[in-house]
């Protein structure tokens, strides 16, 4: 059965923004909704423009139908141009991969994206012409070698009225005083000073204009081999130990140069290991931990498990689960940072060592491990101005290549490596053990990853603070002069309204130290494991995750005998000494405002389903999941603090209470698991489970005896 909305005569007109210029368009375009198999779907015109691919129906017209989280620059059938990750034509029901020139044109054209998202679109009513320009405008615009200053970063720079405002609360750390405030905020301004040796760029493009070094550090060492060799400093703990990071030399040298930087090595370490600086470890992390290449290989096996074509693809993939998670390593790899964060943060809090990172550039694996460092151990970090300053900071500032890692040009495939996406769900994993501990949401970090393909801030499109100012100034279209304003991802009131930024905000945030060990309980949310791996002998094959946060009773029921059998990788054990330090830990009380450790055993590494699964159907859990707990606990709170104002006004102590629960969250029945991006208007019919997968299950005999039990999955999940 094939459900059309015929096309209407209304003319639907895009909403450009500033800069923004129609490139090509199709009319009569099909636009499938994958949901369960049919062909259900709207007619529309499809763009494309210098900054994204939309579909407009008319129901882009109205506002009846806008989502309750609105995006004001990305709308829900918008894609911008950074986001599209592959592109497929289907001819005669085969799917192939679109790049360069075509020669014949598809019927269909599937649009996968970076935030997971799959657009289909049928394009048989439409004409050939208008086919062949929209194809061949979309695939050249998204998909082929561009100029930097070709990216729409500077066609809205250059057009849009200038709303920079004010400052937020983000340090910036673009001038010398903000790094004197953040030595003084870590009391790390007795033994490490702010240098402006790098003014003008002297000493290396990839170096901020400004940064820290230990004070016995002269000018001239810096100068010397264009700031490689230099310890530079991160981050204070509170017992005076630092954090800090070096570019490694180049391996490849003649003998006279690596004598001269052996040499040149040996006086700084001499130097720095002395009183008054604290006894040195170094960490060469491209030893210790994956390559670059490793990383992006796993995240784009991972990433194609959610890529999902339609409803029976989800079905099909679905008994295979976790040796289909298992073999992606991207959970493994997850868990290796975590580890090592934990190790350095072990140095630096219990063996009152300096601990030096060492890279050979300093502005990737670098940037993961200081900033997850910073996270677990100072309660700075996971406030929300403490966060973005933290990544502008180590990333922004710290010279990491969003250019090239984003692959934001298409100029080369071999540099690209989502190290950012890394960070935020290593980060995800410690918000989602501990939630009071942070000021922000797992919806901060989802929409915080979604913002890295958004090219009209400046945040994520440089790959170093050089290469920012040399390419801001510019003409404006207004004045013919006067550089580019570009803006900051930090203003989050850009992309959305007051009350959908309520939600980048933690309601249950503790602001005040609170010592309690039943708090600790309550934090471990032993219903989401089914999105974790299972690190067994043998590989784990059903998948019941996408949908069961409530129904424990059904995986262990499946998993039979084998859920004892859950045990930690074994391969890299870690050695006593840092045993020791995790697990006593872990066995006490939890402090939210000082050093946080996550759980890295076995299934406490889980996959971030918000991310990862908001756009598939199969995955809601009507009614259920975390915004369920979350719309009971703020219902409590609310009735707690109207309680205490009443107590406040019989004491005649009233004072004036800014209470602001969440919206949306009334009614959270009507709400899903996937929440706030999916909504139950788009809910899929979950089928009964086929025979086919108890065939492919046949050797787990616990199972076959309960086949008649479980067989059906459409029942109340809740």
């Amino acid at each position: 059965e094939i459900h059309i909305k015929e096309p209407t005569e209304k003319e639907v007109n895009p909403r450009l923004l500033p800069g923004e210029l129609l490139l090509c368009e199709a009319n009569t375009v099909y636009k499938y909704i994958q949901e369960d198999g049919s062909n259900r779907g709207t007619y529309g015109k499809l763009i494309c423009t210098n900054f994204k691919i939309s579909f407009l129906d008319e129901d882009s017209a109205s506002d009846d139908n806008e989502p309750q989280f609105k995006n004001k620059i990305i709308g829900e059938n918008d894609i911008t141009l950074q986001c599209v990750d592959q592109i497929y034509g289907v001819y005669d029901e085969k799917k192939k991969l679109l790049t360069g020139q075509l020669r014949k044109y598809p019927e269909k054209l599937i649009i996968h994206c970076k935030d997971l998202r799959v657009f289909h679109f049928c394009l048989r009513y439409t004409k050939e012409e208008e086919v062949k320009r929209i194809v061949s405008g979309i695939v050249h615009h998204s998909q082929t070698p561009k100029l930097l200053k070709r990216l729409f970063l500077f066609s809205y720079a250059s057009a849009a009225p200038d709303n920079t405002g004010g400052r937020n609360q983000t340090v910036m750390f673009d001038t010398l005083e903000d790094w004197r405030d953040e030595l003084e905020r870590t009391k790390g301004n007795v033994k490490y000073k702010a240098v402006v040796t790098n003014e003008g760029y002297r000493v290396s493009e990839k170096l901020p204009l400004y940064f820290v070094v230990p004070i016995c550090v002269s000018e001239e060492s810096i100068l010397k081999f264009q700031g490689r060799g230099i310890p530079i400093w991160c981050w204070s703990c509170h017992n005076g130990a630092a954090l800090l990071k070096m570019s490694a030399f180049p391996k490849e040298q003649d003998d006279n140069t690596s004598q001269m930087q052996k040499a040149f090595l040996d006086g700084i370490y001499r130097t720095i290991s002395n009183p008054p600086y604290e006894l040195l470890k170094t960490e060469d992390l491209s030893s210790s931990l994956p390559s670059l290449q490793d990383i992006q290989t796993a995240y784009t096996r991972f990433k194609q498990l959610f890529l999902i074509d339609n409803s029976t693809d989800f079905w099909a993939t679905d008994v295979k689960w976790f040796s289909l998670l298992e073999s992606t390593n991207w959970l493994e790899i997850i868990r290796r940072f975590l580890k090592k964060a934990i190790e350095v943060a072990e140095c630096l809090e219990r063996q009152n060592s300096n601990v030096l990172l060492v890279e050979e550039s300093a502005t990737d694996l670098c940037c993961v491990i200081s900033s997850l460092v910073q996270v677990m151990m100072d309660s700075y970090s996971r406030t929300k101005s403490g966060f973005q300053s933290l990544i502008q900071k180590e990333w922004v500032t710290g010279g990491h290549s969003f250019l090239d890692r984003c692959n934001h040009l298409h100029k080369n495939d071999k540099e690209e490596a989502p190290l950012f996406l890394l960070l935020l769900d290593c980060v995800w994993q410690l918000v989602q053990q501990y939630p009071p501990a942070f000021e922000f949401t797992e919806t901060y970090l989802t929409v915080l990853s979604d913002s890295l393909y958004v090219p009209i801030f400046s945040t994520f499109f440089f790959n170093s603070q050089h290469q920012k100012d040399t390419n801001t100034t510019g003409e404006s279209l207004k004045t013919q002069s006067g550089p580019f304003k570009f803006l900051t991802v930090w203003d989050w009131s850009v992309q959305f309204e007051p009350k959908a930024q309520a939600l980048l905000s933690n309601p249950l945030y503790a602001e005040k130290l609170k010592p309690d060990k039943s708090q600790r309980k309550t934090t471990r949310f032993k219903h989401q494991r089914q999105l974790s791996l299972p690190l067994t002998q043998t590989k784990s094959s059903p998948k019941r995750g996408f949908f069961r946060e409530e129904t424990d009773h059904l995986i262990k029921n499946i998993l039979g005998k084998r859920i004892g059998k859950l045990i930690i990788n074994s391969s890299d054990e870690p050695h006593n000494s840092f045993r020791e330090f995790y697990d006593s830990w872990h066995s006490k009380p939890v402090d939210y405002h000082g050093l946080l450790l996550p759980s890295i055993d076995g299934p406490e590494i889980k996959v971030w389903a918000q991310r990862y699964l908001r756009w598939i159907p199969e995955a809601q859990l009507p009614g259920g999941g975390t915004i369920a707990t979350a719309a009971k606990i703020l219902d409590l709170m609310e009735e707690v603090q109207s309680l205490q104002v009443k107590m406040d006004e019989e004491h005649s102590q009233a004072i004036s209470r800014d209470v602001q629960a969440v919206p949306m969250l009334r009614n959270s029945a009507r709400l899903s698991s996937l929440f706030p991006f999916a909504l139950l208007q788009r809910q899929s019919i979950k089928p009964a489970l086929p025979t086919s997968t108890w065939k492919d299950l046949e050797d787990e005999d616990d199972l076959v005896k309960r086949d008649d039990e479980f067989v059906d999955l459409s029942g109340d999940m809740s």
